[in-house]
């Protein structure tokens, strides 16, 4: 059974990891994210991402991506996958982020990886995102609420699950 959001908000909870999560409207794009900043109790404070889930091109081997970069980061799949060390990729398809993710598609979160066995999806990480920022903010699993969360929590708690997240240093974003 996936983790739920209120699941995954006790399990930090008893980790000691503090979060702050705002429910809101349903957001689908980076775009709609940014109108509703306003109503977060940090305002435009903090980091804020795009996620991509990927997964081998038809003919590769190894395991999914997901890429948690900055939301402004302009970056090509294949140039980031090349980067470290993986083939070919492409966008996955809505049954991997459930079965993987446990996350409808809108819904794509570095806080899946809850329900994702260790060693299934690689978890590579936008350094800027976590060095420039005292706090990150993520879907809980629902595209209908963010939680904010300090990434050292966040690795942490991604070290906890027994995931590898690697930091990967990209050029700045645009803007």
């Amino acid at each position: 059974m996936p983790e739920t959001p209120e699941s995954l908000l006790a399990r930090l909870a008893a980790l000691g990891i503090e979060t702050t999560t705002t429910a809101h409207a349903p957001v689908f794009t980076v775009a709609e994210s940014q109108a509703l900043r306003r109503s977060l109790p940090q305002g435009e404070a903090g980091g804020h991402s795009k996620n991509l889930f990927l997964r081998p091109a038809k003919s590769g081997p190894g395991p999914h991506l997901l890429a948690v970069l900055e939301e402004d980061r302009k970056v090509s799949v294949n140039a980031l996958a090349r980067a470290v060390g993986a083939g070919r990729v492409e966008m996955a398809p809505a049954e991997d982020l459930r079965r993987l993710l446990g996350v409808e598609p809108g819904s794509v979160t570095p806080f899946g990886m809850a329900n994702a066995p260790p060693g299934a999806v690689r978890v590579l990480l936008d350094a800027g995102l976590l060095r420039d920022h005292e706090v990150v903010h993520f879907h809980p699993l629902a595209n209908g609420m963010t939680t904010a969360i300090r990434p050292a929590d966040l690795l942490r708690f991604l070290e906890h699950l027994g995931h590898r997240p690697e930091l990967v240093e990209l050029p700045p974003p645009a803007g």
